[in-house]
């Protein structure tokens, strides 16, 4: 891995389920885990079924496209359970999918809430998305690069926490615009 490898890393804003029928999703280049280079955003619906095609296609139509070497998702939801197919995005983009997550999810947990909102698709595309690894304190999912290679990302964007920097700058702006300013972490 390159220290200045391009790495764009993609989190959603805060939103009133209740009030907001979409909300806005914020994707940052960086170099590594050093640099912000870019910026981009899209919006995606609230539990719904659009956020793999806003993605795919807020990252073909951006000029920083040639330059992007990977994507890192916060998670493999973004608007609630507007849910990502990794290997769909990856196929659209021709660009390496890691999905990040700071703890282990419940998965039955989440199949259970979504076979009572009647989302049972979504659970074939979280299925879809495949082995969730350990890598130091946090857990993936990855499509289009290794898990050697994963390591190796994590060690090199993963400069100010435990999360790669693309992902928690892309929650603190995502945050801060919907907000005023940033809360929570990423």
């Amino acid at each position: 891995m390159k220290p200045e490898m391009r790495i764009l890393g993609i989190d959603d804003a805060p939103f009133d389920k209740f009030k907001d029928k979409s909300t806005l999703v914020i994707g940052t280049l960086f170099r590594g885990g050093s640099y912000l280079d870019g910026l981009m955003s899209t919006k995606v619906r609230i539990d719904g079924n659009n956020a793999t095609k806003k993605i795919a296609e807020m990252i073909n139509k951006s000029k920083f496209k040639p330059q992007i070497q990977l994507t890192i998702l916060d998670g493999i939801a973004v608007a609630g359970f507007n849910v990502i197919d990794i290997m769909e995005l990856h196929r659209l983009t021709k660009i390496p999918v890691i999905v990040v997550m700071r703890s282990y999810p419940d998965l039955e947990k989440i199949f259970k809430t979504l076979r009572h909102l009647k989302m049972d698709k979504k659970i074939t595309i979280i299925g879809k998305a495949g082995k969730i690894d350990k890598v130091g304190e946090i857990y993936v999912q990855h499509i289009g690069i290794s898990i050697e290679d994963v390591k190796e990302v994590m060690k090199l964007a993963s400069t100010r926490s435990l999360l790669p920097e693309p992902i928690r700058v892309a929650h603190i702006i995502a945050s801060g615009i919907k907000s005023g300013e940033s809360r929570g972490r990423a």
